[in-house]
């Protein structure tokens, strides 16, 4: 029996997510040796390509003339420059906490996509989903531990990476409708190997390959990260994102296993109850989201 659209994009989201996952292994395995930014200009160099097949592979851009030039090309450059520090952020954090902590404050990013869809887009929010965010920052709050003896400093990294990754999120709903998706990241991409090159020069330069083996690590990392993308972008193009979301919260117990196997990094103590009431956050929005979006299609039928 065939697969169905969605259940197959269910299946290339997923492979996505533990492709970043292990993406970020390999790049908290390389924190010790090379630093945040030139992690991230490798990453970037190396994601241009799928970013590049996503596009050629486009219908929307082939029926639309495989246009290149985008009207708003400075907003364009600004999406890259945040996404710069997005991952720089990130990344820093990888090497500075655990694999799960610095991966489940991330997920921050949902609750602040609301914040900000209001203010940015002008978006009216009810009550229940300002309940949902406020659950999300009840969480991230816990998890991130302010005034615990446990407290890092660093746990502030992968907040800021959230706001910079929520405001790349937002920010693409605010790119004219005739744009194709796949150009819109192929442009993010450019702009944040750009921006992350001239991080790494400005944050010390690049370090000199210890081995081999450390090349190895450096292509693993940008192939896991780049065909993330591309299986991300698939799934996106085969259903609504609201069919998708959910999923990706098996993000945060599949980053805590990884940290457990790879690491022998256990943080019950800073995960949880603050790692429940996030997925739950999340998981409201999308739900209400997808209560919403139902109503209008009942309107405009």
């Amino acid at each position: 029996m065939p697969m169905n659209r969605t259940t197959l994009a269910i299946i290339f989201s997923l492979l996505a997510l533990v492709l970043f996952d292990l993406m970020g292994l390999i790049i908290k395995h390389l924190s010790p040796h090379f630093g945040a930014a030139e992690l991230s200009a490798y990453r970037n160099i190396a994601g241009l390509i799928p970013a590049g097949i996503a596009l050629w592979v486009s219908p929307d851009w082939h029926k639309r003339g495989r246009i290149i030039k985008i009207r708003q090309w400075r907003f364009a450059l600004l999406r890259g420059f945040i996404l710069t520090f997005a991952q720089y952020f990130f990344y820093l954090s990888l090497g500075l906490l655990s694999f799960a902590t610095a991966s489940t404050i991330t997920y921050a990013n949902a609750p602040i996509m609301v914040a900000l869809a209001v203010v940015l887009l002008g978006e009216k929010v009810g009550a229940l989903r300002w309940g949902a965010v406020l659950l999300g920052f009840v969480g991230v709050i816990m998890v991130v531990g302010p005034g615990r003896d446990s407290f890092q400093p660093a746990a502030l990294l992968p907040l800021a990476a959230a706001v910079c990754y929520a405001l790349v999120a937002v920010t693409t709903r605010m790119v004219d409708d005739d744009v194709p998706s796949a150009l819109i990241n192929l442009y993010s991409s450019g702009i944040a190997a750009i921006g992350s090159l001239a991080l790494a020069f400005v944050t010390g330069g690049f370090n000199p390959l210890g081995s081999s083996a450390d090349l190895f690590w450096i292509i693993g990392m940008g192939g896991f990260g780049g065909t993330a993308v591309l299986f991300l972008i698939m799934s996106y193009r085969m259903t609504e994102q609201s069919n998708l979301a959910p999923f990706s919260y098996f993000g945060i117990p599949l980053a805590f296993v990884l940290g457990w196997v790879f690491y022998g990094e256990a943080p019950w103590s800073d995960l949880f109850p603050g790692a429940f009431f996030i997925i739950v956050g999340g998981l409201l929005i999308v739900w209400r989201e997808g209560q919403n979006r139902a109503t209008k299609a009942k309107v405009t039928a």
